[in-house]
């Protein structure tokens, strides 16, 4: 209490935290700028020149997203470097697939009660995430709301903003026999954990005891973060060939794929194309998840799937694994309508 009264600190908002958090992240966000930024942070809003950039007739593209409740582990187990990435991917992984180069990156951190160190490094995370796409973080909005949430947690949200040149929007040209190349994911990513926790809970693990399919703690290899495929799927794109790409998130392959394909034609893939991760493995089994729902809930393996043209494919793959990614020739575009899967995920 003040001597007039009760401070907004008293009500459980600390400002000067606030003011603790912007200073403490400026060095991360500086090092994420790139041509087109024309402000630093602090202003009410965020500048960015597309022209700048390098677009003459620039379209933009927007996308949002949040992180989902792989949070709730990441904040039960402390383990908070890693999950700015996810942030970050769920939302430029997607803008990448319209063909988008993603140029800069807002967040949105609500908290019941600020923690200056904890907040500096989900956001410091979420910097790292942005250099590797190669986009700024140009701004965002830290919230102090008490009441709203219990004690040391926390929300996250994104929201990214790209450009292409007018006229090169994907998906465009798709036809049958169009061949499908499979980006091998790095885990989980960032969908499906109400399943995981829900298995975890199920097999009676901790987030602290050993992962039966890694040497290390079930929390820490479920918080391996989301993979950012976006440097290397735009070069696939600059090289030609790419006809649509299919960010492999909630609703799995099936759900997801079938989004870039036009009415009339659906995709046949073989499941002994890849090797399913030991994660995925050890899911299906402790949960008994039969294998129609592994596909339409998780990754199962493949975070991104590339349509690309047949005379093509042999090069985009050389320039996909030149560029460190793990490329499978997984099926083809054919007529009818959905997925089709041959084999079996093992």
């Amino acid at each position: 209490m003040t001597k007039n009264g009760i401070s907004y600190r008293d009500a459980g908002v600390d400002i000067d935290a606030g003011n603790a958090l912007v200073e403490r992240i400026k060095p991360a966000a500086a090092a994420t700028t790139r041509p087109g930024v024309m402000d630093a942070l602090g202003g009410f809003g965020a500048l960015f020149d597309p022209r700048a950039a390098g677009y003459d007739d620039p379209v933009l593209v927007a996308a949002t997203d949040g992180v989902g409740t792989k949070l709730r582990i990441a904040i039960d187990t402390g383990h908070l470097d890693g999950i700015g990435q996810d942030l970050v991917a769920m939302c430029v992984n997607d803008l990448v697939c319209q063909g988008a180069e993603p140029l800069f990156f807002l967040d949105y951190f609500a908290t019941g009660k600020l923690s200056v160190d904890e907040g500096a490094r989900v956001v410091e995370g979420i910097a790292r995430g942005c250099q590797q796409a190669g986009c700024a973080l140009i701004g965002g909005e830290t919230a102090e709301m008490p009441g709203m949430y219990h004690d040391g947690d926390f929300d996250l949200a994104g929201f990214a903003v790209g450009a292409m040149q007018r006229g090169t929007a994907l998906p465009a040209g798709v036809a049958e026999g169009d061949v499908l190349l499979g980006l091998a994911s790095d885990g989980v990513h960032s969908n499906g954990y109400s399943l995981v926790r829900k298995v975890a809970e199920h097999a009676g693990l901790g987030w602290s005891d050993a992962a039966p399919f890694a040497d290390t703690d079930l929390g820490q290899a479920l918080l391996v973060p989301t993979r950012l495929y976006v440097k290397p799927a735009l070069a696939a794109i600059r090289a030609g060939g790419v006809r649509a790409l299919a960010h492999i998130t909630g609703g799995g392959i099936t759900e997801n794929l079938p989004r870039v394909l036009p009415e009339g034609l659906g995709a046949e893939i073989d499941l002994g194309a890849w090797d399913l991760p030991p994660i995925f493995g050890w899911l299906a089994q402790a949960g008994g998840i039969e294998q129609g729902e592994m596909l339409k809930t998780f990754n199962s393996g493949l975070g991104m799937i590339l349509v690309v043209a047949a005379d093509r494919a042999e090069a985009l793959t050389a320039l996909l694994v030149q560029a460190g990614e793990r490329v499978h020739r997984i099926g083809r575009v054919a007529a009818g309508a959905g997925v089709r899967y041959s084999g079996t995920l093992a």
